[in-house]
């Protein structure tokens, strides 16, 4: 991987101390989305990154709550020339649907996938913005196991090492871009 393309990436995420409570470093992506070069180079990067891990792919999985795993998921996807799976808030997504409650840092919260979105033994990557606590993540990997798909690997452009969400998601393959101490 070139260190001048991931440069351009990390470049792009603006920290913002004491958000959203005193004490919290919040790494901001919305000057790399605002970039269009830093962020087509960010998607090269992940593309790279699945084409190299994966030679057989369905889906990419995105969480599609507050966080920006949406907005990373489906252009990944489509250069994949692949699916894009929606997981949602409770209550987002019409027709029959799998739901999972989970602790977050600041409380509780439920995501849902719908029933018929992957097939039994489809290959899927969830994609997100971010992994901290791991909180959110698990409970996708959760959804996308009670829909008895193959979950190849857990993918974020950030991770918070101190925050040990890895440790969460147990044997299931995880890639971070970014990594912050």
């Amino acid at each position: 991987m070139s260190d001048e393309r991931l440069r351009r990436v990390r470049d792009r995420v603006r920290p913002f101390p004491d958000f959203p409570v005193p004490g919290v470093l919040f790494r901001d992506i919305s000057p790399l989305l605002k970039d269009p070069v830093a962020f087509r180079t960010l998607i090269d990067l992940l593309e790279d990154h699945v084409r190299a891990s994966f030679p057989k792919i369905d889906f990419i999985a995105g969480k599609c709550l507050d966080s920006r795993g949406f907005l990373i998921g489906p252009p990944l996807a489509q250069r994949l020339g692949i699916g894009f799976v929606p997981i949602r808030k409770k209550g987002k997504l019409p027709g029959p649907t799998e739901s999972v409650s989970y602790a977050l840092e600041y409380g509780k919260a439920e995501l849902e996938i719908q029933t018929d979105a992957v097939e039994p033994g489809q290959k899927v990557v969830i994609v997100d913005d971010l992994l901290a606590t791991g909180g959110t993540m698990c409970a996708a990997c959760e959804l996308l196991k009670r829909l008895k798909a193959e979950i190849l690997e857990c993918l974020v452009v950030m991770e918070l090492k101190p925050l040990k969400g890895l440790e969460k998601l147990n044997s299931i393959p995880f890639y971070s871009l970014l990594q912050y101490d």
